[in-house]
């Protein structure tokens, strides 16, 4: 069963590690220098209080993505 989802379908305080960048070349560079590789562990931390972006835990760091560029990452829970 594949359990790939979209990194913004992530419900808050979930795991997931990255699985695939669907993304341009610019967005795609960007990710990748943000450190979201191939099974990187991501963690939904919360929302900002209009609904975007999301905090998420990536490699130690806190990073906000919005929903476009996190819809473009595609992760596999556990």
């Amino acid at each position: 069963m594949d359990k790939r989802i979209p990194l913004n379908d992530l419900p808050m305080g979930g795991k997931a590690r990255v699985k695939a960048l669907i993304s341009d070349s610019s967005s795609r560079r960007r990710m990748l220098e943000l450190g979201l590789i191939s099974d990187t562990e991501v963690k939904a931390l919360q929302k900002s209080p209009s609904g975007d972006p999301t905090a998420y835990q990536i490699r130690g760091a806190v990073i906000a993505l919005r929903s476009e560029e996190a819809s473009k990452i595609l992760v596999e829970t556990f």
